[in-house]
């Protein structure tokens, strides 16, 4: 459950945090007025990118929420915020292979920069992405595995605990690693739907 609360909510995270960054990085080309938001945003992707998640996740748990006692929710967050840093790129890249003519052909319709990013040039943009996107939260999905370096019960955690007191590795890790398989074919079965979905609408 845990471990499944912590991928969903840190997708979502994610996400949010993604595409903000990419839109920010973005615009900043053009804009001198977001070049302070520029730079910060370049740094956000610098150190999370080089640094590992479990010690993010310590460092969160042990000195930023030190006096929070919700560990599942800190998980969380951490999950979101490194998954963001990928995310980020992830979605530049989709947003710089669009057309620059599509901002130009938003503009000349009367939108502003803001209206054209978001009703025109992010949706294909994600249409693009959209197998990168589904590799990153597979990903993350198996890198929430980490969680137990704090006192979260998540999958891993349940089955080294089964582990312990059993004495019997076999059947518990092995329980684990199908546990998560399961979960990624999942995954990628939605993700292939949502392919397909988004490539109908295109021919349509």
């Amino acid at each position: 459950k845990n471990t499944v609360i912590i991928a969903f909510f840190a997708t979502l995270i994610g996400i949010a945090i993604g595409l903000l960054v990419a839109v920010i990085r973005y615009s900043a080309k053009n804009n001198k007025k977001l070049y302070i938001l520029d730079k910060i945003c370049s740094l956000y992707v610098t150190i999370i990118r080089g640094t590992p998640v479990v010690v993010q996740l310590m460092i969160l748990y042990y000195t930023v929420f030190s006096n929070m006692d919700n560990s599942v929710l800190i998980a969380i967050i951490t999950f979101g915020i490194n998954s963001g840093a990928y995310v980020a790129e992830i979605a530049r890249a989709g947003i710089d292979s669009i057309d620059k003519g599509q901002m130009e052909a938003g503009l000349s319709l009367g939108l502003n920069s803001n209206k054209t990013m978001f009703l025109i040039i992010l949706p294909q943009a994600i249409k693009n992405i959209l197998p990168a996107l589904g590799n990153e939260f597979i990903a993350l999905l198996k890198e929430t595995s980490v969680v137990g370096f704090v006192p979260v019960i998540d999958l891993t955690n349940a089955g080294n605990i089964i582990r312990s007191r059993t004495f019997d590795p076999f059947f518990s890790l092995y329980t684990v690693a199908i546990g998560y398989l399961i979960m990624v074919l999942g995954m990628g079965v939605v993700q292939k739907k949502l392919e397909r979905r988004l490539s109908q609408s295109d021919r349509n």
